[in-house]
């Protein structure tokens, strides 16, 4: 399996999970605490910590500590990633589709 391909993987498995998409998009209006993020999810602080982390190792999220807190944010090179391979399957989708439509029609010319 490719770099990309593993990449790829782990941020769909990452994104499997509704509350972890959930976070995500909280997370797209800015740099977000555990806790700010907890307050908008029906789950606990820590389970929210677990989802972070889960995205985190995925490339979806970065972190950074300020004093006691730690602040998360959206990771836009780990949201390339899952881009570019997304791409890679239209292409192949599109390609497909151009061949299919110019297969020959059995001698039906219109």
């Amino acid at each position: 399996m490719s770099n990309a391909s593993s990449n790829a993987e782990r941020v769909l498995d990452a994104l499997g999970d509704p509350t972890r998409r959930r976070v995500l998009e909280l997370l797209r209006g800015g740099e977000r605490a555990v806790g700010d993020v907890a307050a908008q999810l029906p789950v606990s602080r820590p389970a929210v910590s677990q989802h972070l982390r889960v995205l985190q190792g995925a490339g979806l999220v970065s972190q950074r500590k300020q004093g006691r807190c730690h602040l998360y944010a959206v990771d836009e090179q780990g949201l390339q990633a899952l881009r570019a391979y997304l791409e890679t399957l239209w292409d192949d989708a599109l390609a497909a589709f151009k061949a299919k439509v110019d297969e020959p029609h059995g001698g039906d010319e219109r």
